[in-house]
C-alpha cells in the first residue's frame, strides 16, 4: 500500500522581538505589554506560530544592524534554539538592517509594517479593501528594493557595445511598483467617487451618522452587533474585521422595542499604535467615514492595562485624519464585565456623574440602555433640530411614501380624503427635505395654533427610512 502524505502546510515558526528604546523615542507603552501586543499581532496570522519572545533593550540602534555586537549574538543564540524561520521586529527596520540581520541569522526579517501589511492581506474581504491593502503593499515594498539584482546592474544600451550603460535592475522594479501604483490609485479613484455618491445619497435621507473608532481589539464589532443584530466577525483578535460596516437602525425606546430614532452605525478599522503612514493613506477614504459623523463613539477597553495610551494614539491617529476638536464624543468604556465587582460598581458611578462617558459590557448588554439614552441625547443636543407642523396628502397609490411617514414616526393624524390620505405631521426641516426628495412631494404647512396641541410632550422621533 502507498505511503500517504498530508498536503498540510505547516506554520512558520516565528520568533518575536521588541526592540526597547527607553524614553528617548517617546515611547508610550512599557515593554513588556508593548511584547505582548506584538505576539498578538503575529497570532492574529493563521500560517503563523509563535516560538519565542523576546524584549531587547536598546542604548544606540546600530545603523546597519540595528542591535549590538553583543546583543546580536544574544538574540542570535536565543533564535537558533528554537529552530526558527521567520523574526518579527516590533519595530521600523530599515532595509539595509534588514538585510543584514537576514545575513547574519538565517532567517527572514519582518518589521512591524511589514506584518500589519500582511495581517490586512489576510484580512481584507470587499474589493476596495484588497486594492487599498494592495497599494499600501506596494508603497512599503517600493523602500525595500535592495540592491539584490548585482549581475544585471551594467546592463549596455543601444546595439552591440554601442551607448552607455542601459537602466538597471533596482530601477526596472522600481518603475514597475510606480506603474501598479498608478493603476491602483485609478482604481481606488473610482471606489471614492462611488463612497462618495453614496455620502450624497444618505445626504438626502439625513439620517444622523454615529462612528464606532478605537484601538483594535477594544471590542467594536461586538458592539455593533450587539446594537444592530448584524453578524459582523468579533473575535478576541487584534484586526479581526477590517472592511468598514454600516447598518441603518432604531435604537430601541423606552419600552425597549425598536421604535427609537433613526440612524446610521458605523464600524470602522480598529487603530493601532504607530499605524503604518502607507496604511492610513491607503485606508483614508474609508476612515473619512468619520469625518462625515454626527457623532464619535470611541470605544475603549478599559480592562486593559494600558487604556489610556491606547486612547491617546487613537486620538493620534483622529488627529491626523483631521476630525475636529468640537466633533461631539462619547467614550465607550466597554468590557466591565473583565473588571472585579468593586472596580466596575465604581467605574458606573463615574459615567453617572459625566455625560460623556458610559461604561458598558457590550459582551453581556450591562450599560447599554444607559449608552443609548446618552447617544439619542446628545444627538439632540448637536442636532437641534426643532419639529415644524405639517399637513401632506398622499395619493391612495402611493404607499410607499406613506409608510416612509409612518416608519419615520412623524404623523401625529390621518384621516381618509377625496384622493388620497391626509396626514398631519410634526417633523424636522431634514425630515421634511427627505420626504420631498422621494418623488416631489410638497408638504403644505398647518395652522400653528392647531398644531401646538398636537405636539407630543417632548423628545423627537427617529429620521426617515429611505
Amino acid at each position: 500500500m502507498a505511503e500517504t502524505h498530508s498536503t498540510e502546510t505547516r506554520p512558520t515558526r516565528a520568533f518575536v522581538i521588541h526592540p526597547d528604546l527607553g524614553d528617548r523615542r517617546g515611547q508610550r507603552r512599557a515593554p513588556d505589554l508593548a511584547l505582548e501586543e506584538a505576539v498578538g499581532l503575529a497570532r492574529a496570522l493563521p500560517a503563523i506560530e509563535v516560538v519565542g519572545a523576546s524584549v531587547a533593550r536598546l542604548r544606540n540602534p546600530s545603523p546597519g544592524m540595528l542591535f549590538s555586537s553583543g546583543k546580536l549574538a544574544e538574540l542570535g543564540a536565543e533564535i537558533a534554539a528554537v529552530d526558527t524561520e521567520l523574526v518579527l521586529i516590533d519595530g521600523p527596520v530599515t532595509p539595509v538592517q534588514q538585510r543584514n540581520l537576514e545575513k547574519e541569522w538565517d532567517v527572514k526579517i519582518l518589521d512591524r509594517t511589514g506584518l500589519i501589511l500582511e495581517i490586512f492581506a489576510d484580512r481584507a474581504r470587499t474589493r476596495e479593501g484588497v486594492l487599498q491593502v494592495e497599494l499600501a503593499a506596494l508603497s512599503y515594498q517600493r523602500t525595500r528594493l535592495v540592491r539584490a539584482w548585482t549581475h544585471l546592474e551594467r546592463q549596455r544600451g543601444g546595439f552591440g557595445f554601442v551607448g552607455g550603460p542601459g537602466e538597471t535592475q533596482i530601477e526596472a522594479d522600481r518603475r514597475a511598483i510606480d506603474d501598479q501604483m498608478i493603476r491602483l490609485r485609478r482604481q481606488l479613484e473610482r471606489v471614492v467617487r462611488t463612497r462618495t455618491l453614496h455620502r450624497a445619497a444618505r445626504a438626502k435621507v439625513p439620517y444622523p451618522i454615529v462612528a464606532l473608532v478605537g484601538y483594535t481589539n477594544a471590542g467594536k464589532s461586538t458592539l455593533f452587533n450587539r446594537l444592530t443584530g448584524a453578524e459582523v466577525m468579533a473575535a478576541d483578535m487584534l484586526f479581526a474585521t477590517l472592511d468598514p460596516t454600516m447598518r441603518a437602525i432604531h435604537l430601541p425606546s423606552a419600552d425597549g422595542e425598536a421604535k427609537g430614532r433613526r440612524i446610521i452605525l458605523s464600524d470602522t478599522v480598529g487603530f493601532i499604535s504607530d499605524l503604518p503612514h502607507e496604511l492610513v493613506a491607503a485606508f483614508r477614504a474609508t476612515l473619512e467615514e468619520v469625518l462625515e459623523a454626527d457623532l464619535i463613539l470611541h470605544v475603549r477597553d478599559i480592562s486593559h492595562p494600558e487604556t489610556e495610551e491606547q486612547a491617546a494614539d487613537v486620538g493620534d491617529i483622529l488627529d491626523s485624519l483631521g476630525v475636529d476638536e468640537d466633533v461631539a464624543l462619547i467614550e465607550v468604556w466597554n468590557k466591565i464585565d473583565a473588571l472585579s465587582p468593586d472596580t466596575r460598581a465604581a467605574l458606573r458611578r463615574t459615567d453617572a456623574r459625566r455625560a460623556d462617558v458610559q461604561a458598558v459590557s457590550a459582551l453581556t448588554g450591562e450599560g447599554l440602555p444607559d449608552l443609548i439614552a446618552a447617544i439619542d441625547a446628545r444627538l439632540t443636543e448637536v442636532l437641534d433640530e426643532p419639529r415644524h407642523p405639517g399637513e401632506v396628502l398622499v395619493p391612495h397609490a402611493d404607499g410607499r411614501r406613506r409608510a416612509w411617514l409612518h416608519d419615520a414616526g412623524v404623523v401625529e393624524r390621518e384621516e381618509p380624503a377625496e384622493d388620497g390620505q391626509r396626514l398631519r405631521v410634526l417633523w424636522t426641516d431634514r425630515q421634511r427635505i427627505a420626504f420631498e426628495a422621494l418623488d416631489g412631494a410638497r408638504a403644505d404647512a398647518a395652522d400653528e395654533d392647531d398644531a401646538a396641541e398636537q405636539r407630543p410632550p417632548g423628545g423627537w422621533d427617529p429620521l426617515a427610512n429611505d
